[in-house]
């Protein structure tokens, strides 16, 4: 079973550490570009959709673009696991006939603006589940997303003999990518394991090469009917699969009171639901976007979706399993840690570039790609195919 429904046009801003432009700006700027790539005006567009912690309003970004009335728009919680679920979103209102052709856009003025990652002891003391949540952390200095996952990540070491060589291979890979594409932040700028390990502590195991950059950007999406995409610019994504999951004992990167701490639940939900809605299993995607906004999350990932055996995934990566040539090529545009930080939804266009066969660093044959959201949180994903 596949939807009908696909993702006609692309668009994103330049890449930068201080873009010196507001959030709307930036929004406005990949907004346009999506629909010119798809050869859509913008009074086409009768739906929206973004996350809960982008600053734009709906209605700012469609005054800001032309776009005229709106029948359906929606926000999609948990930061990074919002990225794939905003083109659930959108396919679901196309489907209900809601709405004939959304935009999904996500800005960020994160280096400029409000720096994520930074510690912040408010949050253990709102009034909110979440707050009461954060006060059992933040007294004792789990205060950032970095600490959050370097506890997963000593624990994930402890029962698989993983080491912090291991988490540096992704970081390498990411980085050797992203070097072969003009439009990453770290173009040309390879990194080497010796690097890596020499790079500073940001909270042990975590190397600051282990952590995702700070960006200043903006990437939309245009979805549509697929009848309605093949008349389009380009050829267009198919969405083969599209899925929202969270896990038993589900918190917020604080998943710490589960039995196992190893796993991400939350992916393997969303994993069962792509094979079976799909019809595919892990053999018939040729690359994967995986969420790599730390690199101790990418090895869990592969195991969840089925790519390795539990615990596995180590030694996959060391064997490049991960690389260009690899059984598997892991973000071929850099990911999070070598293109940009935007939540996940640059993932999204380079999944995209690889359906239609324009990538940078295309992969051969590259029919079906996987694509995940932000993990340790309640998640997303995606399997995008060619018509």
């Amino acid at each position: 079973m596949t939807i009908a429904s696909a993702i006609a046009g692309i668009g994103a801003t330049e890449f930068s550490k201080r873009s010196g432009r507001s959030e709307l700006q930036l929004a406005a700027e990949a907004v346009f570009r999506a629909l010119d790539d798809a050869g859509l005006p913008p009074s086409e567009v009768d739906g929206l959709v973004t996350y809960s912690q982008d600053a734009n309003q709906e209605i700012a970004v469609a005054r800001e673009t032309g776009i005229g009335e709106l029948s359906f728009f929606s926000r999609i919680p948990y930061g990074g696991g919002a990225a794939c679920a905003t083109v659930q979103q959108a396919a679901m209102a196309i489907a209900t006939r809601q709405a004939s052709t959304v935009v999904c856009y996500r800005a960020f003025n994160e280096r400029s603006g409000r720096r994520f990652g930074q510690p912040d002891a408010t949050i253990g003391g709102e009034p909110s589940s979440q707050g009461l949540e954060m006060s059992w952390h933040v007294p004792y200095g789990l205060m950032t997303p970095a600490a959050w996952v370097a506890m997963f990540a000593r624990r994930y070491m402890h029962t698989y003999g993983a080491g912090s060589e291991d988490f540096g291979r992704v970081a390498v890979a990411m980085r050797k990518h992203a070097a072969t594409n003009p439009a990453a932040w770290f173009y040309k700028r390879p990194i080497t394991l010796e690097e890596h390990q020499a790079s500073r502590w940001i909270v042990e195991p975590l190397h600051l090469l282990d952590c995702c950059q700070e960006s200043d950007g903006a990437v939309a999406l245009v979805i549509t009917s697929l009848d309605r995409a093949r008349d389009l610019r380009h050829s267009p994504a198919l969405i083969a699969a599209a899925t929202q999951g969270a896990g038993a004992g589900q918190m917020m990167m604080t998943s710490y009171y589960r039995d196992d701490m190893t796993g991400l639940p939350e992916m393997s939900v969303v994993g069962r639901k792509l094979w079976e809605m799909s019809g595919m299993s892990p053999s018939d995607i040729q690359t994967a976007i995986l969420y790599d906004h730390f690199t101790p999350f990418v090895l869990p990932q592969l195991e969840e979706l089925g790519f390795c055996p539990r615990g596995e995934a180590k030694d996959f990566i060391a064997d490049g399993g991960i690389e260009l040539d690899g059984p598997l090529p892991v973000n071929p545009h850099g990911g999070q840690l070598g293109e940009a930080y935007i939540h996940g939804m640059n993932g999204i266009a380079e999944a995209v570039r690889q359906i239609r066969g324009t990538a940078v660093n295309q992969i051969k044959n590259a029919r079906n790609v996987l694509v995940t959201a932000g993990t340790g949180v309640p998640t997303s994903a995606l399997i995008l195919t060619t018509p």
